[in-house]
């Protein structure tokens, strides 16, 4: 497709050149320039389709990078690597060496900050705010901050320490509430009127001239202050945000480019920090996304012209096989409960919501509430499972020992995302998980398909108490996994006959490449065998024993080395006496996880086939 006043904008100074009646023009045509190229690329659509007026008006009335924009979350930042010359970049978005799906200060200038997980940019950004102040630098920082970050906890410690920086602007990216049309043209009318700075200028000086007024002047400011607040409170329910030291405006039609250029170029000069309260559309524009945002919310590549309903027809993957698990275990277990962060249809959970509705629970963007919840849960004879991505488990670090671990709370915890995970980059990659609850004693299952997944599952909830983990690959399964079935024990020779010199050890979606090395190996250094854990922690009984007996034992996991499955092994080979060669190929800590495929991943960290056969032979 043509994009004539797209292609004129190659940054935000060129914007500023269009005529104000353009603007809408330009938002359609993004808005048709992200359908096209997500549908072709997969990444994030229904955030980014909601907040293109928001972004544009953002970059009309301000100047990066002396103006610092920070997302909340970071994937609704597309509009902004449009109008800051990356529009060739998203023929390879989130591809390897193409232009990564959130921001990345490496990858432009106009980027303020990685914000790959939610509910942190108000932090990030008073943290910004208060460094101007110190050093008497101009500008504004701005956190755009969606409405599931005020489901987390974070927003509100930001908010509570906001102090009087007049550098400040927090806006709330809602596309949850209403506002009734009698309350909204008020709060439209009221709101012009405040973001007026002739008003804000007078306001300020007349609260100073009262408050100089010697006896009577204080309580005179004070008494008007409570009296707008009791009118605000009528209106638009602004309270909380203004008792927090915010100016509060809104709120306001996130989608009308124009009343925003006005609204943002008005606060050129403040006397606080502001608050906006803007109400969007997420999804706005592409029907399939207004509808139903959450599936939405991030996609593989689609044909736009046939979409699916995905309660009904979803993709197969770990996710949805083990949501369609788990129903099954709930129809008989009246106990079990489901706990989630945001993310239904992201950890197939959509099921269970759909057939036990009341033993369902989305928290929100919470994850350290959804660990202690789970917890409360459980010391009342409930077992709670708990599906959560690998990395965003990681913010419940605290929750898991204090409230989990040391009560031996029985909670399942199911681990999305493990391992390496495609195009979202380093903030998304599921590499800790294995390494933390081992840490800390949590057993920890990692099948490596779906007839692990069946067989283990079930085993977790009925024959084991305490917290324990399973965890698993984004995506599916694949035909070499598919294959191997599986034997129902903690580990398994799934690759020769014991009889070789080299023993390759791994789990989870490892074991493709520990298979493909394995057919390398054969062709020189007389074969190897395969060991495929599903127990990483404790490991297995015997393992230790099995292995000892190989002249070159090579551990590989797409898992941090420090702390991680690996380490545990060689401990256990040294208590056995282990005279020969071991190899742990794993993560290491600094090292950089691209934007890319999961094999692509592999061959940057040397953990493809190919490199673990090399770490064999230089031996």
């Amino acid at each position: 497709m043509n994009y004539p006043l797209l292609e004129r904008v190659n940054s935000p100074k060129q914007l500023k050149t269009l005529a104000a009646e353009q603007l809408e023009p330009l938002c359609a045509e993004i808005r048709q320039f992200l359908i096209e190229n997500v549908s072709r690329t997969g990444g994030h659509l229904s955030s980014n389709l909601g907040t293109i007026e928001l972004t544009v008006a953002l970059h009309r009335a301000f100047t990066t990078p002396r103006d610092k924009i920070v997302f909340d979350v970071g994937h609704q930042c597309y509009t902004h690597k449009l109008l800051t010359g990356r529009r060739a970049g998203f023929e390879k978005l989130r591809q390897l060496d193409g232009l990564s799906g959130f921001p990345s200060p490496a990858e432009s200038c106009h980027d303020a900050f990685v914000s790959g997980h939610g509910n942190t940019a108000i932090s990030v950004a008073i943290g910004i705010a208060q460094a101007k102040k110190i050093k008497g630098e101009p500008g504004k920082v701005i956190a755009l901050v969606g409405d599931g970050a005020f489901t987390g906890g974070m927003v509100y410690e930001g908010m509570n320490n906001i102090d009087t920086l007049n550098n400040l602007i927090v806006i709330l990216n809602d596309n949850k509430m209403s506002i009734s049309k009698n309350v909204g043209s008020l709060a439209r009318y009221l709101t012009q009127l405040r973001t007026n700075p002739e008003y804000s200028k007078a306001k300020a000086n007349l609260e100073n001239v009262l408050g100089s007024i010697p006896a009577v002047g204080a309580p005179m400011v004070r008494g008007l202050q409570a009296g707008k607040a009791i009118l605000r409170r009528g209106i638009y329910h602004s309270t909380m945000f203004e008792e927090m030291g915010f100016q509060y405006l809104g709120p306001v039609d996130g989608h009308d480019v124009q009343r925003l250029c006005e609204l943002f170029s008005n606060l050129q000069t403040q006397y606080a920090p502001v608050f906006v309260h803007a109400i969007t559309v997420k999804g706005k524009g592409f029907k399939p996304a207004e509808e139903n945002p959450g599936e939405f919310h991030g996609v593989s590549s689609f044909d736009p012209a046939h979409i699916t309903d995905p309660d009904v027809a979803p993709d197969a993957s770990f996710s949805t096989q083990f949501g369609n698990d788990l129903v099954e275990l709930a129809k008989t277990r009246p106990h079990l409960c489901a706990i989630t962060a945001a993310m239904k249809y992201g950890t197939g959970l959509q099921f269970f919501y759909r057939r036990f509705p009341q033993r369902f629970f989305d928290v929100g963007m919470a994850e350290q509430h959804a660990v202690t919840f789970a917890a409360g849960l459980a010391s009342q004879g409930m077992l709670p499972v708990v599906a959560i991505y690998s990395t965003f488990l990681q913010r419940a670090y605290d929750q898991l020992i204090h409230d989990v671990k040391l009560m031996n709370n029985n909670v399942l915890l199911a681990i999305d995302r493990a391992g390496l995970v495609p195009g979202d980059g380093e903030t998304h990659q599921g590499v800790y998980d294995a390494a933390f609850l081992s840490q800390i004693g949590i057993p920890v299952f990692s099948p490596c398909n779906y007839a692990e997944l069946d067989h283990w599952l079930p085993r977790l909830v009925d024959e084991m108490q305490g917290p324990r983990a399973i965890r698993y690959p984004r995506g599916g399964q694949g035909e070499a996994l598919a294959a191997l079935g599986c034997t129902g024990e903690p580990y398994d020779l799934c690759a020769g006959d014991g009889s070789a010199p080299v023993a390759l050890v791994c789990y989870g979606s490892m074991a493709e490449e520990a298979l493909a090395a394995a057919r390398l190996l054969g062709r020189q250094v007389h074969g190897a065998d395969v060991y495929k854990l599903v127990q990483l922690y404790p490991l297995p009984e015997g393992l230790a024993e099995r292995l000892a007996g190989y002249k070159t034992v090579l551990f590989v996991e797409d898992g941090i080395a420090a702390g991680g499955v690996g380490e545990h092994l060689a401990r256990q080979l040294t208590t056995q006496n282990y005279q020969g060669r071991y190899i742990h190929k794993a993560i290491l800590a600094g090292q950089k996880l691209p934007h890319a495929t999961v094999p692509q991943i592999r061959g940057a960290l040397g953990l493809d086939a190919e490199s673990l056969a090399a770490a064999i032979c230089e031996g």
